[in-house]
């Protein structure tokens, strides 16, 4: 029978208070959270600042199912132009602050860095908007299900992994930390696309259908690369320090050159692997070496079974 007043027994209420005793040691023994003076970004900050980055890059896509006609471009561009210089500035700050604290070094300066790199980043948007239209322009020619531009633009999610990748990549570039990463995982749980901002990615840039991509961090792509759904672009047999740890900042993934078509669920592996220009790579392909260029890589036909009147 249930207390009159749903309160725990005596006895429940000491073991919940030793489990958060346990608990509360745990975290101050380890450490991995944004708790006190090192705080970290909000994952729900940096979600808006995505939305609100897509409608400066695609003024009209009716993220708030609100359309951005030509009389009110200039001051809606200006309103969230202006509105994402204060987030900005304030997620980045509270990112590099995070460094400083967990380094030991001062961070007064973290504020006044977080403004000029907000400040860095939104000059870029009008190079950015034409790269982006170069990937737009690339979905239409290279899908004949494409009717308009606007149906890219409203309706691919690839289109959706690229313009968040690329907006990731220039903050990369800044070395803002944590941002660029939440923001392509912000966009890899939307369109099940996993484009690491580290990678660089040429212009003309289309992923059809795009479920299950991954393009790992130090990824090389050339111009006018077509990928297909399920390819992985990955590391393979990864390095390892004296003491057993893990080996990082070395090109660990695949270089592709210009004009290369990569079928679906093919897997391109290692640093020193490099697919020529204008090769194509067939469905289902293991790849762990060079392609010189204009090759065609195919799987042999595998050998199926037929049973009638099943």
């Amino acid at each position: 029978m249930r207390n009159a007043d749903h309160q725990p027994a005596a006895g429940s209420r000491r073991r919940l208070a030793a489990i958060v005793d346990a608990i509360v040691t745990s975290c101050r023994e380890a450490v991995i959270d944004g708790e006190g003076d090192a705080p970290f970004p909000s994952r729900r900050q940096v979600v808006e600042i995505v939305g609100h980055l897509l409608e400066l890059l695609l003024p009209g896509r009716p993220v708030d199912h609100e359309l951005v006609d030509s009389d009110s471009l200039e001051q809606e561009v200006r309103r969230r132009a202006s509105l994402l210089v204060d987030m900005l500035s304030m997620q980045i700050s509270v990112s590099l602050r995070h460094g400083c604290m967990n380094g030991g070094r001062p961070c007064e300066e973290c504020h006044k860095l977080g403004q000029e790199q907000a400040i860095t980043f939104l000059g870029r948007i009008p190079h950015l908007r034409k790269v982006l239209l170069g990937d737009i322009k690339a979905a239409f020619d290279r899908d004949p299900a494409a009717k308009c531009l606007e149906e890219v633009v409203l309706s691919y999610p690839g289109l959706v992994a690229i313009a968040i990748y690329r907006m990731a990549h220039e903050l990369w570039l800044l070395e803002v930390p944590f941002i660029p990463r939440m923001m392509t995982e912000h966009a890899h749980a939307m369109t099940g696309i996993d484009i690491h901002p580290g990678a660089v990615i040429g212009s003309n840039f289309f992923i059809d259908h795009g479920t299950g991509v991954v393009i790992g961090e130090t990824t090389e792509i050339g111009d006018d690369v077509t990928i297909y759904q399920g390819v992985t672009l990955g590391g393979y047999r990864f390095r390892t320090t004296a003491d057993g740890a893990l080996e990082r900042g070395y090109k660990r993934h695949p270089t592709v050159r210009d004009n290369v078509i990569i079928y679906a669920s093919a897997t391109i592996l290692g640093g020193d692997t490099v697919i020529g220009a204008r090769s194509v790579i067939g469905g289902s392909v293991w790849l762990t070496h060079s392609v010189p260029a204009d090759a065609v890589v195919t799987i042999e036909e595998p050998d199926l079974k037929y049973k009638v009147g099943y």
